[in-house]
């Protein structure tokens, strides 16, 4: 991991959510699934965000402004420093034969750079609005459904499941598909697994998730 003050290269917005894009600078964008602490302007703990997209020269993260400190995230301009951390975590493993992407709301942030690292593979998405479904134009390929249509009913059987999105569909998935890759979402306060902020109890065990995550193997 490595630790730099970097620009703001531009702000999109994209349905209610922020892309927010930074000049990459000497950062490795890591594996997909894997995730960077951003720190918001006037907050004193960073917020973790998973790489959303990687264009030649740049970074780039797709924030839902509930908090102040995403708020924060997502008021910066073009210009603007912020400070980064990572990359961190464990990724998804793209040893996979027939992938198929699963996201939920937000959970869809990691999902466009991982689509680039498979090609592009079929992907089925969920929203509760269609205005925060504007955001599955980052992810080709994909069917997208909204409320009261859940996405499990999209997932087709016999594929190569790596999902992300909210726990209770991270948990429907993995009825569905006891091998998928789960990311699973946290607070975090360090993203390196000294302060145990982001331990959540999975499957009767506890996991830090910035250490022995985000990324799981729902068996």
């Amino acid at each position: 991991m490595r630790r730099e003050r970097r620009r703001v290269a531009a702000s999109e917005r994209v349905g209610p959510y922020t892309l927010l894009r930074v000049d990459r600078g000497g950062l490795d964008p890591g594996a997909p699934g894997q995730f960077f602490m951003l720190e918001a302007p006037g907050r004193l703990l960073p917020r973790p965000m998973s790489l959303c997209l990687a264009p030649p020269g740049e970074l780039a993260f797709l924030i839902d402004p509930i908090g102040p400190g995403t708020r924060a995230l997502c008021g910066l301009d073009a210009g603007d420093e912020l400070g980064i951390l990572g990359p961190l975590g464990n990724g998804f493993r793209l040893d996979v034969e027939r992938p198929l992407l699963v996201g939920g709301g937000i959970g869809i942030a990691p999902l466009p750079y991982l689509s680039a690292a498979l090609c592009a593979p079929p992907a089925v998405l969920g929203f509760r609005s269609d205005w925060h479904a504007e955001a599955a134009v980052l992810v080709p390929n994909a069917q997208v459904c909204v409320e009261p249509t859940l996405v499990t009913a999209l997932m087709p059987g016999g594929l190569d499941v790596l999902a992300c999105g909210p726990e209770p569909m991270l948990e429907a998935v993995r009825r569905i598909a006891p091998k998928a890759q789960l990311a699973w979402e946290a607070p975090m306060a360090c993203g390196y697994g000294a302060c145990y902020g982001c331990a959540v109890e999975i499957g009767g065990e506890l996991k830090r998730l910035c250490v022995e995550g985000p990324v799981l193997h729902a068996a």
